[in-house]
């Protein structure tokens, strides 16, 4: 019987293993073979991602592993192979970028690939111990990447910050978590979730207290985003893109596990907590981005009014809601994706340009990234029939059957201020005029682009099993 039951957990965690032991694999290849193997290592690293994802669509194994620690379900699934994605399209963009900036380094595929074994963990924890573990094993990897062009000081205090930040946010969540098993015994959310009468001691709600605020801050929600800003612009614009896609699903997907799942008996007082960080990230991230020259630090802040859009289908605590939220990160993921693959190929004869005015002219001599670039910014605003509306507009219908009806008011209007930062990358790139353009699109950028400019622009054509797929894994909690 145990060795049946070991069997089950070593199938139930199979995509995490292929992974772990595959990255070891390639540090081994990489340290004997040398510098020299940057590119077999890379290409490897991709390999070993689309392989884990196969793996979980053609074996699929549902249930509990580690004594109920680990958990396999649709929402886990569907999360986990989000995250796969994302770190496989990071790696394949960043080739071109690699070659060309003196950032050729087989240790940054790998340190992606143990992030991403961490990002699945955080999916799958249905223990706080296990949920901690997994978040520390994404956060020491993502804290090297952050600074891996040593030769930048921009990349190398981008790195430090990123650390001392995750560090305290880190003992902020530890603190939660003793609180939560100090008041009810238990570590195991299902336990936790047991343990929460009907009257909660004000212990208890502190507990929940730390241990939002430490999952926000992964998230880079308001007042936990500071880091947000800095980290983006003074990383390498491949591991900024990283950042921006697959790190943010994972921590959504924790975060809607640990309330929906631990704290589910306390569902009125953690919707008093997400309903004032959705409210102060959209209003934050709207008006913050608007003197923003740099567009990297402009998409910063438009991540966290993202992320603040998201929370409100989060704050409604019903099934839509969770769906609502769900959509909205596979296509937050799609267009963020898109538009790194613009920035990534803003290039000239000098080198990397990152500011908003460079964008200059391109409509005459790149119509086609342009194009592109305008549907995504349209869609980042929110205009219909793009995907960004949907996404949006499935959030704020979730909020409003919630009887949320303020929150949803504060989200439109925030939407709309925000339209304004994507506008304006709209005007510079059609009516500004510049005799520089840029250099040739490297071709994994294209690919990247043109894929997520058209899911972008036709998301109407697959919206509706887009959306069974969102209501299968929201079910999952309900």
């Amino acid at each position: 019987m145990q060795d049946f039951m070991a069997l089950t957990n070593l199938a139930a965690v199979a995509p995490e293993l292929i992974l772990a032991v595959g990255a070891m694999v390639l540090l081994m290849i990489g340290a004997f073979v040398g510098e020299s193997s940057s590119r077999q290592v890379t290409g490897l690293s991709v390999a070993l991602l689309i392989v884990a994802g196969f793996w979980m669509i053609w074996f699929p194994v549902e249930g509990q592993a580690f004594q109920g620690a680990f958990i396999m379900d649709p929402f886990a699934k569907l999360m986990k192979l989000l995250v796969l994605i994302g770190s496989a399209v990071a790696i394949a963009m960043s080739v071109g970028f690699a070659r060309q900036e003196n950032f050729d380094r087989f240790e940054y595929p790998i340190l992606i690939v143990l992030a991403t074994v961490g990002m699945m963990l955080m999916v799958s924890a249905n223990d706080m111990i296990s949920l901690y573990l997994a978040l520390e094993m994404q956060a020491l990897a993502l804290y090297v990447i952050a600074a891996i062009n040593r030769e930048s000081l921009r990349s190398t205090e981008a790195g430090l910050k990123y650390f001392v930040l995750g560090a305290l946010s880190s003992g902020m969540l530890l603190y939660g978590m003793s609180l939560i098993y100090g008041f009810t015994g238990h570590t195991s959310f299902e336990g936790i979730a047991a343990a929460m009468g009907e009257e909660r001691s004000l212990g208890l709600i502190f507990g929940i207290v730390f241990v939002l605020a430490g999952i926000s801050f992964k998230i880079s929600a308001v007042p936990f985003h500071m880091w947000t800003p800095d980290v983006y612009e003074g990383a390498p614009t491949p591991v900024t893109a990283f950042f921006a896609a697959a790190p943010k699903v994972a921590a959504m997907a924790m975060l809607i596990r640990v309330v929906q799942s631990a704290f589910e008996p306390a569902t009125n007082d953690w919707q008093q907590i997400i309903t004032f960080v959705a409210i102060a990230s959209m209003v934050l991230g709207a008006f913050a981005a608007i003197g923003q020259n740099n567009i990297k630090r402009m998409m910063a802040y438009s991540s966290i009014g993202h992320m603040g859009f998201a929370l409100v289908g989060l704050a409604a605590g019903s099934e839509a809601g969770v769906s609502g939220v769900v959509l909205y990160m596979i296509i937050y993921m799609a267009m963020t994706l898109g538009t790194f693959a613009c920035i990534l190929a803003m290039r000239r004869s000098d080198g990397m340009v990152e500011e908003i005015t460079d964008l200059a002219g391109i409509s005459k001599t790149n119509p086609m990234m342009a194009l592109m670039l305008t549907v995504l910014m349209f869609s980042l605003a929110g205009i219909p029939p793009l995907a960004g509306f949907w996404g949006k507009y499935f959030v704020f219908v979730a909020a409003i059957e919630a009887k949320l009806y303020f929150l949803a008011v504060i989200g439109v209007l925030a939407s709309v201020v925000g339209c304004f930062y994507y506008l304006r990358v709209i005007k510079v790139m059609w009516f500004d005029e510049s005799d520089q353009g840029f250099e040739p699109m490297a071709g994994e950028l294209r690919i990247v682009l043109g894929v997520t400019g058209l899911f972008t622009l036709l998301y109407v054509l697959v919206a509706g099993p887009m959306s069974d797929i969102a209501n299968a894994a929201a079910k999952t909690f309900f």
